[in-house]
């Protein structure tokens, strides 16, 4: 039996202290603020945002956001004091503040499947037998195979193991939201083919992305990535993909060596990861050797005593110790 149908409010930060990040809340009202009882609350410190900053309210089928702050929140750019919203709506608390993505869906609740018993088969049958008797053992014997004459002749090829079907990227419904810089885009279908060209469904304008770079389909109830280059730009935390892999929560999915770098969250959700570049080896100049400073005689060359008169001197100065 199903259960009824129930509306998810998703906040994806796109911009500020919890960037990357994805809330969801099935209950409203949703409080924004610094409070602590806020259900979004943005840290202390963050003093543009007022303590209770706005709140997203439920009508129906829709979701109004009403502003109760002092510096203003703002929903794709325009100042609002209330308003519907819709869904992909960028939702901004305070002119250059922190940026939040406006996302709901409808999800069905799971249907209990019914455990349905094995058929019983010959062994598995309870046997029936006159009362006070036990039923009849029956013996399991081993088939016993013709042992093969000694001899090459008699030496048997081994079996080839012929590799698992590969899934196959089919039009299904599932959804899919990625998040790349303050580009938010979300899909109900899959599968999504991600490129420069403008013939794919997300477009990323990167140097290091081909025209059609990879594709993301769901198969088997699991997310897959699938490489459309056949040169192996793809890395699922820093490992190569051949030819296509499956998505797992937390995994980092780098669409080349050089970015741009997604983080899978799980139920199709790819969110970018900034990564800070690494410091640069920065060449140190050659030290110079530390020469030990000769006093300066106004360019007279420096008297150097011979060591024959030296030792002469050494002597007489011995003879004339008492």
């Amino acid at each position: 039996m199903k259960s009824v149908p129930v509306i998810v409010v998703q906040l994806v930060h796109i911009l500020g202290p919890m960037k990357g990040e994805i809330q969801e809340f099935t209950r409203t009202p949703i409080l924004i603020g610094r409070d602590p009882s806020c259900n979004l609350r943005f840290p202390p410190a963050l003093n543009t945002i007022s303590r209770k900053h706005a709140r997203i309210t439920r009508e129906g089928n829709q979701f109004r956001l009403i502003d109760q702050s002092a510096n203003g929140t703002f929903v794709n750019g325009k100042r609002i004091e209330e308003t519907v919203l819709r869904n992909g709506d960028v939702l901004e608390f305070t002119e250059g503040g922190p940026k939040v993505s406006f996302l709901f869906e409808i999800r069905e609740g799971t249907v209990e499947a019914e455990t349905v018993p094995p058929p019983e088969t010959e062994e598995s049958a309870p046997a029936v037998t006159p009362q006070g008797q036990e039923p009849p053992v029956k013996e399991h014997r081993q088939q016993e195979r013709p042992v093969a004459a000694a001899g090459p002749e008699s030496v048997q090829p081994e079996p080839v193991v012929e590799p698992p079907p590969q899934p196959s990227a089919e039009r299904v419904s599932a959804p899919l939201i990625i998040q790349y810089g303050p580009t938010l885009r979300s899909y109900r279908e899959l599968p999504v083919n991600i490129g420069r060209d403008t013939t794919c469904d997300f477009i990323i304008d990167h140097p290091m992305i081909y025209e059609r770079h990879a594709q993301i389909f769901f198969s088997e109830n699991q997310y897959w990535i699938k490489d459309l280059t056949g040169r192996q730009p793809l890395l699922i935390n820093g490992q190569p993909v051949a030819m296509q892999s499956p998505l797992n929560v937390n995994d980092e999915l780098s669409l080349s060596a050089e970015g741009p770098v997604f983080r899978f969250l799980g139920e199709g959700r790819l969110a970018e990861v900034e990564k800070a570049p690494a410091a640069a080896l920065t060449p140190q100049p050659p030290q110079e050797e530390t020469k030990e400073e000769k006093p300066d005689h106004g360019g007279i060359p420096a008297y150097s005593a011979p060591k024959k008169l030296l030792s002469r001197l050494k002597e007489y100065w011995e003879h004339k110790k008492p």
